[in-house]
């Protein structure tokens, strides 16, 4: 690593605790005994032995280390044994470990070869897809300077959360995620899933970005685009799918860091493989101290720090032999948070478990089970903040106290299964089917302060069954598919009771019961034009079903509060989208047309401006359109250099309705872009960089409270020592920009520039 790559370690290293340096030290000890590069050279070959030229050589962890010549032949340097992907055009890609000098022969690629999971459940390749797809490797999550996972995904462009905070120090209630300019409310507009078991909240659909292990991720998929065809409820901006680690054989890996704000992030992860029988745990810790967000000029004696400190862990055992796959799972997840006041905090605990098989039929034929569950309790305290001075603080004019007006004890359990079936039929043509119900139970204590406080107890049940199918055709240059979904959504068994001061009662107003139908298809082509240029277009129907919280619950983010809805109906998507995509041996770059029109969206409208806290209430009002244009792109310039990123423009208004018509969504930018470069040479390191841009957007339906746009660099520089030890640092928002994230009326921003250090350590397996 450079000289400058080193001093800014060190700077670094001056701000971690004296025991952590100790520990480092203690470490230093065994890198002199590190094992050292070897050179191996690979020969691939066909089936017929003749050479294959330009077929790509990638570490497991991802780094390019080149292409094989016109021999077919390839000479690279590696700790041994390599973890090695080998890739070659219209061949089936190989993954191998070598300790030496090897022949490795490619198959031919089939014409459903499995490159990618698209919004399709058929798997479809980058030229096939008519769907725009990304895809964030091991080696991208973990060279990333941030530590939680939407900081992580953010590196795509045109993906958001409801607010631009991260989540280490945002509200839960503000952590939907926004996919296509279709922003969110709590709720997000965009599904979350980790094989196949949906990972949005059950209770407000937002997302616990630190509830996965870090370690245990492998990668992280993105597909844009309406998908409830196939997935169901809030695919309607796409689907995020987070694929775990599998065990492959026997290895612990530690990795730790921490940094400024008190940044913490300690993780790790244990395997093991005994024939059939693969084993897993993993966990961690991850927190922060934080930071006062509300801006330096409007801030008062009332605001303290907002953060946040959580654990998580998870164990998979699986037995995988032939053609089954069987696997249970189960994992926990406990939070804290500071919500910027004295009192407004919230804490959640999740437990959640999977289990379920995969079988590959004879024939080419697959079926998948999934049966699952969580169960969650979580709390909150909300409060209206006063500019009236205090006894502690009589000269105050601004901000200088809060009252608390209530306190929220919700609990939950879930409950869900899927099937699917899928057969080729010839060589062309292949068919798929399955069923899924998804089983949410919510109880809700609420106490609310005050003069005219109140006891309340709310139960209610929600449920959504559906039944879907997929077709998908192959022939020649064209592919072609349909799909479609029927979904029996229901909320049932509402009761609503109170506190007299001697038993429960029931209340006079019961919320209403709700029960919808929704048929959702969709149709998509893609025609390759040569070998390296494809057409595709498609078009889609999507649903989000309203939450228990947003029908149910009054939610309050800093001091705006949004009350619940009971009559809020589904969202009722309709988009469709062209694109033309292009590939290479170094690289692929897709640009696509949008359009998503959203009937009845549902909002939250201000119906208070002057009160204290600002009143808003949920409502499906009229429509919102989101029409624009992206690009994405992922080349490898030079083995030891990769660039990706892209653009999205997004025209997000509201279209239709007498509220509001012509103005911006709420929370979405109509420019977003993003550009990150990684450079890896094996004696020097790893050194990248992250840079993300957003245009202007307003932080409420009126569009009277604007917020600015902003560019943010970042930054993650590692280096090995030996096959076993890394260390690493890592600068968020180095230019140290003033990012606005809210105005609720007060201005909030962002995290300031942060820098944290750490290493990694791994015991067995291999490098």
């Amino acid at each position: 690593m450079p000289w400058c790559g080193w001093k800014a370690i060190i700077g670094v290293l001056r701000h971690i605790p004296k025991a952590a340096l100790m520990f480092c030290g203690l470490l230093a000890v065994t890198m002199l005994c590190a094992q050292q590069p070897v050179a191996i050279t690979l020969t691939v070959v066909d089936k017929s032995a003749a050479a294959i030229a330009g077929a790509s050589v990638q570490a497991a962890n991802g780094p390019l280390l080149g292409r094989t010549d016109t021999n077919g032949q390839l000479t690279i340097h590696c700790r041994i044994p390599c973890s090695l992907r080998i890739e070659a055009q219209g061949f089936a890609g190989k993954f191998i470990e070598v300790s030496a000098s090897a022949t490795v022969q490619l198959d031919p690629a089939g014409a459903s070869q499995q490159v990618t999971v698209t919004a399709y459940r058929t798997p479809l390749g980058p030229l096939e897809s008519p769907a725009t797809t990304r895809t964030l490797s091991a080696f991208a999550l973990s060279t990333t300077a941030s530590i939680t996972m939407d900081g992580q995904v953010r590196q795509l462009p045109g993906v958001e959360l409801f607010r631009r905070s991260s989540s280490l120090v945002a509200n839960p209630t503000s952590q939907g995620i926004s996919l296509r300019g279709l922003g969110s409310t709590s709720a997000s507009r965009t599904l979350v899933i980790e094989d196949d078991v949906p990972l949005n909240d059950p209770l407000g659909g937002w997302i616990h970005w630190e509830e996965p292990p870090e370690l245990a991720i492998n990668r992280i998929e993105v597909a844009r685009g309406g998908a409830s065809d196939l997935y169901g409820s809030s695919a309607i901006g796409g689907v995020v799918n987070v694929i775990d680690v599998r065990p492959t054989s026997t290895q612990g890996i530690v990795r730790s860091s921490y940094g400024g704000l008190g940044t913490y992030d300690a993780s790790a992860l244990l395997e093991t493989k005994l024939g059939a029988w693969g084993l897993l745990a993993s966990g961690g810790a991850i927190g922060t101290d934080g930071f006062i967000q509300e801006a330096p000029y409007q801030r008062g004696p009332v605001d303290t720090a907002s953060n946040m400190h959580g654990q998580n862990g998870l164990i998979d055992a699986g037995h995988d032999r032939g053609p089954l796959r069987l696997f249970v799972r189960g994992s926990g997840f406990n939070e804290a948070r500071a919500n910027g006041t004295p009192f407004q905090q919230n804490g959640t605990r999740i437990w959640r478990y999977a289990t379920g098989a995969d079988w590959q039929a004879p024939r080419n034929a697959s079926a998948t089970l999934r049966l699952y569950g969580s169960t969650e309790h979580y709390r909150q305290t909300f409060s209206s903040i006063s500019n009236a001075p205090t006894p502690a603080n009589p000269t105050c004019s601004y901000r200088c106290g809060e009252t608390p007006t209530r306190f929220s004890l919700p609990s939950d359990n879930e409950l869900g299964a899927a099937a699917l079936w899928s057969q080729p039929i010839g060589a062309e043509f292949l068919v798929m089917g399955g069923a899924d119900v998804h089983d949410v139970r919510v109880w809700d204590r609420e106490q609310s302060l005050g003069p005219a406080g109140a006891l309340t107890n709310l139960s209610v049940h929600q449920r959504d069954s559906a039944g879907f199918a997929e077709a998908m055709w192959t022939h020649h240059a064209w592919t072609a598919t349909a799909s479609s979904r029927l979904d029996w959504f229901q909320n049932y068994d509402v009761h609503l009771v109170v506190w007299d001061g001697s038993t429960w009662v029931p209340s006079p107003i019961q919320p209403p019961a709700n029960y919808e139908t929704l048929f959702d298809p969709r149709m998509g082509v893609s025609r390759k034009l040569g070998s390296h240029w494809a057409l595709s277009a498609s078009g889609f129907r999507a649903f989000r079903a309203p939450t228990p919280s947003e029908l149910y619950r009054s939610t309050q983010v800093g001091n705006k509060l949004t009350l619940s809805n009971p009559s809020l109906l589904s969202e009722r998507a309709t988009g469709w989208e062209t694109g033309l995509a292009s590939q290479w041996r170094w690289g692929t770059i897709r640009t696509s047309y949008f359009d998503t029109q959203v009937n009845r969206p549902i909002v939250a409208f201000t119906t208070n401006p002057n009160s204290s806290p600002i009143l808003l209430l949920r409502e499906n009002l009229g429509q919102i359109e989101s029409r624009g244009v992206g690009i994405d792109f992922e080349v490898a310039p030079r083995p030891w250099l990769a660039v990706d990123g892209g653009y999205q423009y997004a025209h997000a208004v509201v279209s239709r309705g007498t509220q509001d018509l012509g103005n911006w969504i709420p929370e979405v930018a109509r420019n977003m872009g993003s550009l990150n470069v990684r450079a890896f040479r094996p004696r020097l390191g790893t050194l990248t960089l992250q840079g993300r841009m957003s245009g202007i957007q307003y932080d409420d339906d009126a569009n009277q409270f604007l917020l600015h746009g902003f560019f943010r660099l970042d930054a993650y520089g590692s280096h090995e020592f030996g096959s076993r030890v890394e260390l690493f640092a890592a600068g968020e928002n180095l230019f140290n920009r003033s990012i606005e994230v809210s105005k609720t009326p007060t201005t909030t921003l962002a995290t300031p520039r942060t820098a944290r250090a750490g290493l990694q350590l791994q015991l067995g397996g291999a490098k």
